[in-house]
């Protein structure tokens, strides 16, 4: 029988878990559904990432209502995924933010993440009719950008820590609570989505810089919370383990000359007993071999995934 499409079968309400994980800090997990966040400032706030559509966010946005009435002054965007950005007119932000190269990827290839997206996911897409049109960030940066929270609240850093899950990811990092936003850099307990990704960066130099920080709550893209410098270190182990497993498996079909069905085989075999059963497994694996294989064969940068390119790997690969 064949498996139903990416997440297409996948309608099942999550169930949803507020958590306060310092003073005036806040994240919001669901079961493997995509993670949001926010950090009181004096007299604002700074919301991280803005779920798939306006409906979906206001929904967060009420739960959040339940602890501070402060305006949202500050939107980050972790990537330029669409059940990460599509939200974000439901904030009323007065500033947008992500990095250089995230705005450069929704120029390039938003429209056709965001209907290869609803394809895959629709439960998130909660009144997609809301969506007003791609999202684009009114503040970009390279490398670093520093938000004065004020008062004594100290400051929220903004990092670009390399090739990753994309080519703009970046990582919000609060040095005197140690709490770090990771956006998809990291997952705690979830399957990594790799189809836009430099799955060779990713899993040295780039989880290696996340993890110089010594942060002692982490919040990954899906995922429970991680809690103490265990759970820290157990959730970047695990992306670099995924990540790792990827690169032998697929690496020997290539270099042997196989097929991509072969190496989509032999790194599911691989990956399935540890990770089968988390969030989004089935869902990941023909996109992630697809776009590893790619990256052996040279190509540097991602190709753009449509709907229809979707479909085409799908049937090819997990059917």
């Amino acid at each position: 029988m064949a498996k139903p499409f990416a997440s297409s079968a996948d309608l099942a309400d999550k169930t949803r878990s507020f958590e306060e994980l310092a003073e005036g800090v806040y994240a919001l997990t669901a079961e493997g559904d995509p993670n949001v966040g926010a950090v009181e400032g004096e007299d604002f706030l700074v919301c991280f990432e803005a779920m798939a559509t306006p409906v979906a966010a206001r929904e967060w946005l009420a739960l959040l209502r339940e602890h501070t009435g402060k305006p949202v002054r500050y939107l980050v965007l972790s990537h330029y995924h669409a059940v990460r950005v599509l939200g974000a007119s439901a904030f009323g932000a007065d500033v947008i933010v992500a990095h250089e190269k995230t705005r450069e990827l929704i120029a390039e290839r938003g429209a056709e993440d965001w209907a290869s997206e609803y394809a895959r996911m629709p439960r998130l897409f909660k009144e997609p009719a809301s969506i007003p049109g791609l999202t684009w960030p009114t503040l970009t940066f390279g490398d670093r950008l520093a938000i004065d929270l004020g008062g004594r609240r100290g400051r929220l850093e903004l990092h670009h820590c390399g090739r990753g899950h994309t080519e703009g990811d970046l990582v919000a990092w609060l040095p005197e609570q140690r709490v770090m936003f990771a956006g998809d850099l990291v997952e705690s307990r979830a399957a990594l989505y790799t189809g836009d990704a430099f799955h060779r960066a990713w899993a040295s130099a780039t989880l290696d810089r996340v993890a110089s920080f010594g942060a002692r709550t982490l919040v990954g893209g899906r995922g429970a919370v991680a809690r103490g410098r265990s759970e820290v270190d157990a959730a970047i182990a695990q992306t670099r383990d995924f990540l790792r497993v990827m690169l032998r498996e697929v690496g020997a079909a290539h270099e042997r000359g196989g097929t991509l069905k072969e190496a989509f085989q032999a790194a599911h075999r691989a990956l399935e007993p540890r990770y089968g059963a988390w969030p989004i497994f089935e869902h990941c694996m023909p996109f992630n071999v697809s776009r590893l294989w790619d990256e052996l064969d040279g190509v540097e940068r991602p190709r753009v995934w449509t709907a229809e390119r979707d479909r085409e790997v799908w049937a090819r690969l997990q059917s």
